[in-house]
């Protein structure tokens, strides 16, 4: 179970597989971290350029949290910078101790969330012990810098941007085991010559979820974190040398 003696709650990173039944084990473990009722609030927010995205995100999150027993799911529609400002859908989010933000578009989510009223009433939960979960995009989003995947299979110059911030020591890519159809391995090797300094690179498989189990002093630093689900977690150090992580298996981040 995480440990809050700093307050801070659980975070979660997923490749991919969201509110789907391989993520049981992990968002069990999730809700077991609360200590009470869970009051999850659902948030579609990278895929709110997608015209059905949203929708669909949110019905997938709600029959996959009343199959684990939760009766408060909350389906916001915080899909862009506007909605992130409405009172209406900043009300859903309070007194939620569960924040799950599905797959889409990560500089989308970036751009709604921060220093949004929406993004402040989240940020304080978790600083109080709720859990904040993301995957795909919604765990790209969490990390000090992002990047564009599109954009670097484009072969166009790969910026990094500041990401939320939930774990500002690394840069997620989830789908990992995928990325070799899509990212040569030398565009990715140039890549990690490019990545920010003091950031760890993490490539987390798909249907896969690097959790962490027990929070830092500031609710990140020297943190344990656990692979949970079907596959591995790579972990790239700044000289580009990897760790393979297998289910079970814990990291210090």
């Amino acid at each position: 179970m995480v440990s809050h003696s700093t307050g801070f709650g659980a975070v979660a990173l997923v490749g991919s597989g969201e509110y789907l039944d391989v993520m049981n084990e992990v968002d069990t473990y999730l809700l077991t971290t609360l200590g009470g009722a869970a009051r999850v609030a659902l948030l579609p927010t990278a895929s709110g350029l997608e015209p059905n995205g949203p929708a669909s995100w949110n019905k997938l999150g709600m029959d996959h949290f009343k199959r684990l027993g939760i009766d408060d799911v909350r389906a916001t529609r915080i899909i862009d910078r506007e909605s992130a400002f409405q009172p209406e859908q900043v009300a859903l989010l309070q007194g939620a101790n569960f924040f799950y933000f599905s797959g889409g578009n990560p500089q989308h989510v970036i751009d709604t969330m921060r220093d949004s009223p929406a993004w402040n009433v989240i940020k304080t939960a978790y600083e109080r012990g709720a859990v904040l979960a993301g995957c795909s995009a919604g765990a790209m989003m969490m990390g000090g810098y992002t990047i564009s995947i599109r954009q670097a299979m484009q072969g166009s110059a790969m910026d990094f941007v500041a990401g939320l911030g939930v774990v500002p020591q690394v840069i997620v890519f989830p789908h990992f085991d995928r990325m070799a159809g899509f990212l040569s391995q030398g565009r990715f090797q140039d890549l990690l010559r490019a990545v920010p300094a003091n950031t760890t690179v993490l490539g987390i498989d798909e249907d896969t979820a690097l959790v962490r189990v027990e929070a830092g002093k500031d609710g990140h630093a020297s943190a344990r974190w656990r692979v949970m689900g079907r596959q591995t977690v790579s972990v790239f150090a700044s000289d580009a040398t990897v760790r393979i992580v297998h289910v079970g298996e814990n990291i210090e981040l």
